[in-house]
């Protein structure tokens, strides 16, 4: 399962666990080792150990230099994903929804390694997934957004249905490009919920690729820290 930690990922995994025809056994999340947090997400690696902890399945940590190009991606990505499928792996499980280059490029990059993109939220309407999150109880907060698209005040926020509510017109509201991303401190499969306390909001901005012409581009990230199981989350 390519987990993010956050609710497209924690969403198709809930329907991966139901398939009769997958045995889900491992997690595998990207993570930038210089800063030891998400990739894109922001998330610190201890938040991610706790989800995986709570799920009760190993996780593998894809270890990515700050700034890897494609051809560093890809080999890096193969050599994690040896050991995996040495112990039988033949499936790679995604929590993508619409994106249809994005689905291709990962079929493609499995193919060419002998394994099977499985991608259970393909193409459902995002007003049933979002429906079916909430109403299965999954909870999360936005931990990133993007501010082309969304200003801070989003970032922080429950993603409840008052956050889906307030998204501005033209904003996917599943988040499919890019718009924000979450981390998921409660879901159905979770032996207990993750207590969290929100740290610093930060704004981050990143060089737009060479010759592209793109201006730079920036995101809102707010910091979560694992809070005192006595604590209350929120």
């Amino acid at each position: 399962m390519n987990w993010s930690g956050g609710k497209d990922s924690a969403l198709a995994l809930y329907h991966a666990l139901r398939d009769p025809t997958l045995h889900v056994t491992d997690l595998l999340t990207s993570v930038n080792a210089h800063h030891g947090r998400v990739s894109m997400h922001g998330v610190r690696t201890a938040l991610l150990e706790a989800q995986a902890q709570r799920i009760g399945l190993p996780l593998t940590q894809l270890q990515l230099p700050e700034n890897p190009d494609m051809a560093t991606y890809e080999q890096l990505m193969r050599a994690t994903l040896a050991p995996l499928q040495a112990r039988g792996v033949a499936r790679s499980v995604f929590g993508d929804i619409h994106l249809e280059d994005l689905r291709c490029y990962r079929e493609q990059q499995l193919a060419a390694v002998g394994l099977e993109a499985v991608f259970p939220l393909w193409q459902r309407p995002n007003a049933e997934l979002l429906a079916e999150y909430l109403a299965l109880g999954f909870r999360a907060i936005v931990v990133c957004v993007n501010e082309q698209h969304l200003d801070r005040s989003f970032c922080g926020r429950e993603l409840d249905a008052g956050f889906l509510r307030d998204l501005p017109p033209g904003i996917d509201s599943c988040g499919e490009n890019g718009e924000y991303h979450s981390f998921v401190y409660d879901a159905p499969y979770f032996s207990s919920p993750i207590a969290v306390q929100r740290g610093e909001l930060v704004r981050r901005t990143y060089p737009a690729p060479a010759g592209s012409g793109a201006a730079e581009a920036a995101f809102w990230f707010q910091d979560l820290l694992l809070a005192d199981r006595t604590e209350t989350v929120i």
